[in-house]
């Protein structure tokens, strides 16, 4: 960085409100703005001729510091979250740039840095915070709005309804939120995922069973719709009800009334039901692998939620609740992301909608030990050099999907070597080995 000559640069520097300093190659400090002094707490001839890491011990003067990298490799940095040790002990966070400082001959004479206090974004956050929250959903954009304003009435109403939406879109949280708002919410939700269990379970699972209704059913056992009663079931993933399951819950639903397997007499239940799925449900009608009636009957009042990228506006809220979240969980103490990161994260596409954007934060926890989240911190398929990938090894879907892709990926890195995935995975070959047996296909 260079200057133009007989400009009177104290004269500026002293009048920006960003604070700002100066060091040489030796990192002792040359210069000292009085932002910088108003900021840090920390007098300008108490900082002159001391190292700039005593004066600030910022959360990346552990060997990535951001002034060091610039006189080093001469390169600029810009916007990047950290916090800095105020004079009085309290940590403040800001946001940096810096880039290195060259004489005339274009030589590397030192460094210089700009921060900016984000004390009152970060309390600004805290603030509003609550009014993004409806019954635990997070979000603030006008498509989330639009399901906001209808929900009390859904939720009021005694009918069927239809959540439509994309994986990871929420849909257990939306079911919740609309027990929660219905005069049922001091009964039991009962969640039951069609997609997960074969046949067989599912049909005990819903409806219970007598004793003897088959070879080890010694005794009864109720089943969810019983266990539902005077409350909401929520049958997630309904598009993948078994043919023959769909025959009986049609009934249910005409005549609020189900046969316990092995049983002969009809039990009449008081359950509203709330049903999701992430399948087009008219083209399974038309490809014969759904009843067109039991359609109907679930398809009287449906809500259709928005994917992330449809409400991008929830994306630095949901941060903030997942990194509060995730702090509490593990014990941490992390302030947030960086700007970097959070630019990142808005440009990105999100296939796994609310959920990848989850596993996201939880993967770079693990890696971050403090302060800010850094884009080093992120999975790799996110850094700029990874961008193309095409997202291969994202943390989308289920954790099960995760590890299966996790699996796959390594597999394949080692040329089909299963002990050297296992070495890289630290895991037993068994568990690999189960791991890659569960993989839905297409995975």
């Amino acid at each position: 960085m260079s200057f133009p000559k007989n400009l009177p640069l104290e004269d500026v520097f002293a009048s920006i409100a960003d604070g700002l300093f100066t060091v040489d190659t030796d990192w002792n400090i040359t210069y000292f703005n009085e932002s910088a002094e108003r900021i840090t707490g920390i007098g300008v001839e108490e900082a002159l001729g001391r190292k700039c890491w005593d004066v600030f011990r910022s959360s990346l003067c552990d060997g990535q510091c951001a002034i060091g990298q610039c006189i080093e490799k001469d390169v600029r940095i810009v916007n990047k979250s950290i916090f800095i040790i105020k004079a009085d002990g309290t940590k403040l966070p800001v946001s940096i740039s810096a880039s290195p400082l060259t004489n005339a001959d274009g030589e590397v004479i030192g460094g210089v840095e700009t921060f900016r206090d984000l004390t009152e974004i970060q309390t600004m956050r805290k603030k509003v915070k609550d009014l993004y929250r409806f019954e635990n959903i997070v979000g603030h954009s006008p498509a989330l709005e639009k399901i906001f304003r209808i929900l009390p009435q859904v939720s009021a109403s005694p009918a069927t309804t239809l959540l439509l939406g994309q994986t990871g879109t929420g849909k257990e949280l939306f079911a919740r939120a609309i027990h929660n708002l219905s005069h049922r919410k001091d009964g039991p939700f009962v969640a039951v995922n069609c997609g997960a269990l074969p046949e067989n379970l599912l049909e005990s699972e819903l409806f219970g069973y007598k004793a003897g209704a088959f070879t080890d059913a010694r005794t009864d056992k109720p089943g969810r719709l019983e266990m539902a009663e005077g409350g909401t079931i929520f049958l997630d993933e309904i598009g993948d009800l078994p043919v023959s399951l769909q025959v009986k819950l049609l009934r249910f639903l005409q005549e609020r009334t189900y046969e316990p397997l092995g049983g002969v007499k009809s039990v009449q239940s008081d359950v509203r039901i709330v049903a999701a799925t992430n399948r087009d449900l008219e083209q399974r009608v038309a490809d014969g692998r759904f009843r067109q009636d039991l359609f109907y009957r679930l398809n009287v009042v449906t809500m259709k939620l928005p994917t992330l990228t449809e409400r991008r506006e929830d994306i630095p809220v949901l941060v903030d609740h997942f990194v509060e979240e995730s702090n509490a969980i593990q014990g941490k103490a992390i302030t947030g992301v960086s700007e970097d990161v959070m630019q990142l994260l808005m440009r990105h596409d999100f296939p796994g909608n609310i959920r990848e954007l989850e596993n996201i934060l939880e993967y770079a926890f693990i890696l971050c030990p403090s302060g800010f989240i850094q884009i080093e911190h992120l999975p790799e398929y996110l850094h700029p050099s990874g961008a193309g990938n095409g997202g291969s090894s994202g943390l989308y879907g289920t954790m099960e999907e995760i590890k299966c892709r996790a699996a796959k990926y390594t597999l394949m890195r080692n040329n089909g070597k299963r002990m050297a995935t296992c070495r890289e995975l630290k895991i037993s070959k068994d568990t690999l080995r189960r791991m890659l047996t569960r993989c839905p296909e297409g995975e």
